[in-house]
């Protein structure tokens, strides 16, 4: 059965103003406590988590802890022998040493926030690499031996064209070993986030859906499958730890505000690394609150999470299909989104008649 174990790493060199995540750009001085309290939880719950099928360091941005601080938690968690093991990197921090010690401590699979290989992109955006980072990212994770890694990208800012879309596919797609796996996101703005508090720098709909469309044309010509609304994977390469959350599966979030998931059962951890680190070391418990959903929440989570993945839901999920017809294929008695329906998953998945 499969079983997840994520891990929060909270701290940032420097946090971007369309960030709404609970990270901190100022808070370096509790790596190692924090750490410490990483393998308090893990040792305290080790009883209870079944061996783990994938493992994700998310953030923040995990590659502000030594490597070897990183290997060091990941040798706290029980896995199995195929377990895909990811790490987020910024572009900036994948040195060949740092992607080297992770591969050597079990970590098979990076993630890298590209987000753009064009430079008023990158400022609008506020990212602290190069336009060339893409080139040197691929070089060394290639070098160091991975076989599996994605790359993000984010459409969406003000400063970019469609050109500069264009250019940055046509970047990372002619590499010598493009990434297996891509994400594309949608720049959102929060609105506790100075993006979401300046209404000048929001993204044009129409101007997004057009680059959109853009790279999933240019992704799945060039041998990409849609995997989610997000996600693009050639075959093989698909993210096993997301494809658990897309299937409501069980798993373990350790660290300050990690959620965790149970048979319909959520709880989640206290929001801040300095609270998660005093509780750790007074021997009280980091969970926060919790929720259990009841049959017909769980019912509508499943077809919501399904509907935005290539799985798609039955057709007997919707009383009716008139009113989105234009947003969604149906084949075999499956309804997945069309293309054109992607972005506008919400209205589909508003009709659907488990969220009744």
């Amino acid at each position: 059965m499969s079983f997840g174990v994520y891990v929060h790493v909270p701290f940032c060199a420097e946090r971007c103003d369309y960030c709404a995540f609970a990270t901190y750009a100022d808070r370096d001085h509790l790596r190692d406590p924090y750490v410490a309290a990483l393998h308090t939880e893990l040792a305290r719950t080790a009883a209870e988590r079944p061996v783990a099928t994938s493992v994700f360091f998310g953030g923040g941005t995990p590659s502000r802890l030594p490597a070897a601080d990183l290997v060091g938690v990941l040798g706290d968690i029980a896995r199995t022998a195929d377990a895909e093991v990811t790490v987020e990197c910024n572009p900036e921090d994948a040195s060949l040493e740092r992607l080297r010690a992770y591969r050597a401590g079990g970590v098979t699979r990076m993630s890298f926030g590209v987000q753009s290989t064009q430079a008023p992109v990158l400022a609008d955006l506020g990212r602290r690499h190069g336009v060339g980072a893409h080139v040197a990212v691929a070089a060394a994770v290639t070098e160091a031996g991975f076989t599996d890694w994605n790359m993000d990208l984010i459409i969406g800012s003000r400063a970019e064209s469609l050109d500069d879309v264009e250019r940055t596919l046509e970047d990372i797609l002619g590499l010598a070993t493009p990434p297996p796996h891509l994400s594309c996101y949608v720049l959102t703005p929060e609105p506790a986030t100075p993006l979401g508090r300046d209404p000048r720098r929001h993204p044009d709909e129409d101007a997004t859906a057009e680059a959109y469309d853009l790279v999933g044309k240019r992704l799945e010509a060039a041998g990409y499958r849609w995997e989610e609304i997000s996600n693009w994977a050639r075959p093989g390469h698909e993210s096993r730890h997301n494809q658990l959350y897309w299937d409501q599966g069980d798993y373990q979030g350790v660290g300050s505000a990690a959620h965790s998931h149970h048979a319909g059962r959520r709880w989640w951890n206290v929001r801040t690394p300095d609270r998660y680190i005093r509780l750790l070391e007074a021997g009280r418990s980091p969970v926060a609150g919790e929720e259990v959903l009841d049959d017909e929440t769980r019912a509508f989570e499943r077809d919501s999470l399904a509907l935005r993945t290539r799985r798609g839901v039955p057709v007997e999920a919707f009383d009716s299909l008139d009113e989105i017809a234009h947003l969604v294929d149906v084949r075999a008695g499956t309804v997945r989104l069309a293309p054109q329906g992607r972005l506008l998953a919400n209205q589909v998945i508003l009709r659907l008649r488990s969220g009744r």
